[in-house]
């Protein structure tokens, strides 16, 4: 395990999210990025709550409540040995969790690497 400052976590967050193309980054809408130690109950890296961008219909999607992307970070840094690692990691993460916002479903993001 290699333990990360949350203030640190945080910075690998914004780190991960400017790699993300600005066409693509400029697109993420309504989107809150959580920090929890872990899943209760479930061994995740990350995850997405809310409703994809290609399931919302602008005539009903209105005052909603963001979307949640959750990185848990006890979860991340325990299969890290190193910053870099958990860099990388937290990356993967991000963009996974992000691919999901953008309506991409596990099954593609495996086929693509990013699960």
């Amino acid at each position: 395990m290699f333990a990360v400052p949350a203030d640190r976590f945080e910075e690998l967050i914004s780190e991960a999210l400017e790699t993300i193309p600005a066409e693509l980054r400029s697109a993420i809408d309504n989107v809150a990025i959580i920090v929890e130690d872990e899943a209760i109950g479930r061994p995740l890296f990350g995850l997405y709550q809310g409703i994809p961008l290609t399931r919302r219909l602008s005539s009903s999607y209105s005052g909603v409540m963001p979307d949640r992307i959750t990185l848990y970070q006890n979860a991340i840094c325990r299969v890290c040995e190193s910053e870099e690692a958990v860099r990388m990691l937290v990356r993967k993460t991000v963009i996974h969790e992000v691919a999901h916002h953008f309506g991409i479903g596990d099954q593609r993001l495996r086929e693509l690497g990013w699960s």
